[in-house]
């Protein structure tokens, strides 16, 4: 599992994933779909924000980079789960099973 350190009402803040098949080790090619990270807080069950990954991001290497704006790090500091959702062309959708951690401390 993964952990990603924020501050709150930071309006910059990035991070990158590689998306690889459990079986073989292989890059995921993402080109042609869309990919999202969905963040809830611990303990909870429902989605409080949905961030879609950048367009510039390297699909074609499973590399995908998300992007917090200060709408998105508005939430209060605390501990946060995220999973990233992948929808390809044909519908298909396709869910990492291991959850990403989202610390976010308040700003100074």
């Amino acid at each position: 599992m993964t952990t990603v350190y924020l501050v709150r009402n930071d309006n910059n803040s990035q991070f990158k994933v590689t998306l690889t098949r459990e079986d073989t080790g292989a890059v995921i090619d993402l080109r042609n779909s869309t990919v999202r990270l969905k963040v809830k807080r611990k303990g909870t069950s429902t989605a409080l924000l949905t961030i879609t990954a950048l367009g510039g991001s390297n699909f074609q290497n499973g590399q995908a980079v998300f992007s917090f704006d200060s709408a998105a790090l508005s939430i209060s500091a605390g501990e946060y789960l995220g999973e990233i959702e992948t929808t390809f062309t044909s519908g298909n959708i396709e869910t990492t099973y291991d959850e990403i951690t989202l610390v976010v401390r308040d700003d100074y």
